[in-house]
């Protein structure tokens, strides 16, 4: 197939062509960019937390009897709990992954590491502020926590925690793996120490998989998670049931009943009383909103371009049809015929796609200044070329192959 024919005839209709390159470069832009954000939504609404998910339900209870002793109390809720029919274990929470209720920490793997950190005020290398959890004892078993090294919390080290409660004196932390590089840059973690500020260290004594934070931050430090030995002490806390994936609603329901009739006077708000999965649902309720109105938006402007494709050479098909008969009067087949129009737009669509590539780039560049999204792959440009290709040639097919049918006599007929 001769380009110059090609060239010569997009000439005679500039503004046409123009237009179409410009609706292919912005589709090829905004569809790029639209197709990361999609992407990276994606991956974080799948985030693991590390937990056996399908299996928790969880039930908060908030304590209105300022006299009575919360531990006491949890003690008595977590025997009756777990003398529910189905329920495997029970444990009392201060807080669960992606619940929001996030309680943070600065701390340093080394002393020397702490020393720098103070003096400089801010977290050098070796310190980072994870979030911290505490429970009764049971807690890994319950979340469904893997351990890869390291060793469960004994009975002798869990301390009862005050009302308001903070990191003080407890004797031993389990850490995730991804905290224990950042602290230990590849060192066994195992037997290291934790220090936070004039408080006494902590000695490392287990490693766990994943563990996701309460309230997300940045993918590089959202598995940054301590567990500590400290059984909650305060009148609000959070059980959580671990059973079967079937009994997860009438466990749930047993629970709401069963506390209830130990003390009916205590709130247990109806929000809080949901399986995991409800949890994780509310949590990413915005993002998979988003996903799906950044999905919607992108297809229909993939939509309205092949639109736009086929229209045109629809209707550039009606305009040549005499041009067309000429040519196969003199010799060209009905291939010819067809590669002229698919040659024709995927100079048209080329042209769009190198526009759309650099306005892809700045566009990117806006989104990454304006709202701190991260900058887009080069693979990403490639692949969306790809993408309008295809979609240039299927939208020009039909009407390609409407003008290859067209028969030397039109050439006989009047303009």
């Amino acid at each position: 197939m001769h380009i110059r024919p090609i060239l010569s005839t997009l000439r005679h209709h500039q503004l046409t062509a123009v237009m179409l390159v410009l609706q292919v470069a912005f589709t090829c832009a905004i569809v790029c960019n639209v197709a990361f954000m999609v992407v990276n939504r994606v991956r974080q609404v799948t985030l693991p937390t590390g937990l056996a998910e399908d299996e928790l339900s969880t039930v908060t209870v908030e304590g209105i009897d300022k006299n009575e002793d919360p531990q006491v109390r949890h003690k008595e809720d977590l025997l009756a709990l777990q003398a529910i029919p189905g329920v495997r274990v029970a444990v009392a929470v201060d807080s669960l992954p992606l619940s929001r209720d996030d309680s943070s920490y600065g701390l340093c793997g080394s002393k020397q590491a702490l020393d720098r950190a103070m003096a400089a005020r801010s977290l050098l290398a070796g310190c980072a502020d994870p979030s911290v959890y505490s429970g009764s004892p049971g807690e890994l078993a319950a979340l469904g926590l893997t351990l890869v090294a390291g060793r469960d919390f004994r009975p002798d080290e869990y301390v009862p925690a005050a009302k308001g409660w903070v990191i003080a004196h407890v004797p031993s932390a389990i850490i995730t793996r991804a905290l224990a590089e950042r602290l230990y840059h590849g060192k066994d973690p195992l037997g290291q120490e934790l220090y936070m500020g004039d408080r006494p260290a902590i000695r490392v004594v287990g490693v766990v998989d994943e563990l996701l934070r309460p309230r997300l931050r940045t993918s590089g430090v959202d598995q940054y998670s301590v567990l500590v030995p400290s059984i909650p002490g305060d009148d609000t806390v959070t059980y959580v049931l671990r059973s079967a994936t079937e009994d997860r609603g009438r466990v749930l329901k047993e629970a709401v009943r069963t506390l209830a009739g130990i003390d009916p006077d205590r709130l247990i708000p109806p929000d809080k009383a949901r399986t995991f999965a409800q949890i994780r649902h509310a949590y990413f309720q915005r993002d998979t909103t988003m996903i799906g109105l950044l999905a919607a938006s992108a297809l229909g402007l993939l939509f309205v371009t092949a639109l736009g494709i086929g229209g045109l050479a629809s209707f550039w098909v009606q305009q040549r049809t005499r041009t067309i008969g000429i040519r196969r009067a003199i010799g060209a087949t009905r291939g010819d015929v067809l590669r002229y129009f698919q040659a024709e737009n995927l100079l048209i669509v080329t042209a769009g796609i190198v526009l759309g590539v650099v306005l892809a780039l700045g566009l990117n560049l806006a989104l990454m200044a304006r709202y701190e999204l991260p900058r887009l792959p080069l693979y990403y440009l490639p692949v969306g070329a790809l993408v309008l290709w295809s979609l240039g040639q299927l939208a020009v097919l039909s009407p390609a192959l409407r003008a290859a049918k067209v028969p030397p006599v039109a050439a006989t007929r009047s303009v």
